[in-house]
């Protein structure tokens, strides 16, 4: 018999699981940190679980591609100008400026810059949120050239006077941001924050950002935000897909945790191609009592920078590459006893039909072997339920990477550590947070 856990439909056959077997001393209050509430970009819309689903994975199809064309952009040294993923799925309110101004800004672990909307706008688009203006501000500086934030950057030059950092910075579907680098004081909740390297966009084109003001990166580069601060190191608690609650990010120390006999950890892997990605080492895959027959070769990095698996906040479903989610998807089948759904109405690739009625279904464990930490996922965050009479597999297939989701990582505490080069998972109810 294979592992499977209880799975009780409620209303709107919500799936529950009733039993499973700029620099570094930017940072005035150091060693202390902060945290902020993320909203999800789709609340506040009367949207089925499966509704929200679907929208999310329309957008992240398309994130996807950017990431994908972003790993083979930058090893391809005929491309000009790098470009970065863009876009995400949750926003954190953040002020700018002496006094302060507030904004909502996109989160985003798949690339580095700080940026938001600044007047003299050229070219803006449009958002709820005002455009920054700098001109009001006592705290606002432009960077020089020399400095190591724009050096840092993919693609820059000096204004005609010497005095300002100018930058381009483009995302993998031609959106793009441009203008001119300088230090500002950002507060996040009560915790001002002096000094944080962002550009002053003052020409910015493009979809997927009119939801916030700008971005927020959170990778692995100089430019991030967490490499910013004084310990290089955050987590977020994502809430279920379709909780009312705001999900949180915590930064600094204040991301750690301490309750060690329920934290998995495992070690980052680096990607010349793609320093900002949060690559993971997986090497493989259990449905029930089933360990699939997936080389572990299929979820490496290739020499040309494709293939390896990124962990990303802003990505709703795993994507695994082709032959392995062929692998997950056919032992579902095996497994789950019901008839699969061959409809194609929810855009998810399996499936299967609910009887009227029947207030449980069976499903098998699902288990993500990661170096040094064997990830058992509970049953919601893997199968999605819904009122049409459907349970669905929220995974799809890849072509060139493979993403671990945000679906897959609610309710827990997900720790990116900068320094241990490690990102640890603690599960945790985050609608408690």
């Amino acid at each position: 018999m294979y592992s499977s856990m209880a799975i009780t439909l409620l209303l709107l056959l919500t799936l529950a699981v009733l039993a499973t077997s700029t620099s570094r001393h930017s940072l005035e209050a150091a060693k202390t940190g902060f945290a902020v509430s993320l909203k999800h970009v789709d609340s506040g819309g009367n949207f089925t679980k499966l509704e929200l689903l679907q929208r999310r994975m329309k957008r992240g199809r398309k994130r996807m591609e950017r990431l994908y064309a972003m790993a083979l952009a930058s090893s391809d040294p005929s491309v000009s100008a790098p470009v970065h993923a863009g876009n995400g799925e949750f926003l954190m309110e953040i002020s700018i400026g002496t006094p302060p101004s507030s904004y909502s800004a996109i989160v985003d672990t798949g690339s580095d810059l700080i940026w938001t909307q600044c007047k003299p706008c050229k070219q803006c688009f449009t958002s709820p949120n005002p455009i920054f203006d700098p001109k009001k501000s006592s705290s606002f500086s432009n960077l020089p050239c020399s400095s190591r934030l724009c050096a840092a950057l993919p693609l820059s030059s000096c204004s005609a006077d010497g005095s300002a950092c100018e930058y381009l910075y483009t995302y993998g579907d031609y959106s793009s941001t441009q203008g001119v680098m300088a230090t500002e004081t950002f507060t996040f909740g009560k915790v001002s924050v002096p000094k944080v390297g962002f550009g002053c966009g003052l020409d910015n084109e493009g979809g997927g950002f009119n939801q916030g003001g700008g971005l927020v990166g959170l990778g692995r580069g100089p430019l991030s935000l967490v490499s910013q601060l004084d310990e290089p190191k955050f987590s977020y608690c994502l809430t279920s897909i379709d909780s009312t609650k705001q999900s949180k990010l915590i930064m600094g120390s204040l991301a750690s945790v301490d309750a060690k006999d329920s934290i998995m950890t495992t070690p980052l892997l680096k990607n010349p191609s793609s320093p900002s990605f949060y690559y993971l080492n997986l090497q493989g895959i259990t449905v029930g009592d089933t360990k699939l027959p997936i080389k572990e070769s299929v979820f490496s990095i290739k020499g040309d920078g494709s293939g390896g698996m990124i962990i990303d906040s802003g990505t709703t479903i795993t994507y695994l590459e082709g032959s392995a989610f062929e692998a997950v998807k056919k032992e579902f089948k095996r497994q789950v006893k019901l008839e699969v759904d061959e409809s194609n109405e929810t855009g998810l690739d399996l499936c299967f039909k609910v009887r009227e009625g029947e207030e449980k279904v069976e499903v098998p464990k699902l288990v993500f072997h990661f170096e040094g930490a064997d990830l058992d996922l509970p049953g919601e965050n893997y199968m999605i339920g819904d009122a049409s009479g459907v349970a669905c597999l929220a995974m799809g297939g890849s072509s060139g990477m493979s993403i671990f989701g945000n679906v897959q990582q609610q309710n827990m505490q997900v720790v990116h550590d900068l320094v241990k080069e490690a990102i640890s998972f603690l599960p945790k109810q985050c609608d408690d947070l």
